[in-house]
């Protein structure tokens, strides 16, 4: 390769040295490479949104608000 790594610089890549990213999905129970799935199912994972589960300290103050309520 014909560049260098630095602590504040990322390596800049020439064409021929890249490398396509293939991404899969969990579709119906099973994996599936991106690529192939149609116009339509790529649009739709591009609009999924995740859920992120709230960490230990969330739970205990959802814990608390539950108790203090009561």
């Amino acid at each position: 390769m014909s560049h260098s790594l630095t602590a504040n610089t990322h390596p800049v890549l020439a064409e021929h040295e890249r490398q396509r990213c293939e991404v899969w999905t969990r579709v119906m129970g099973y994996h599936r490479p991106m690529a192939s799935f149609n116009i339509g199912k790529q649009g739709e994972f591009a609009e999924r949104r995740y859920f992120a589960e709230p960490g230990p300290a969330a739970t205990r103050q959802a814990d608390r608000a539950a108790c203090v309520g009561a």
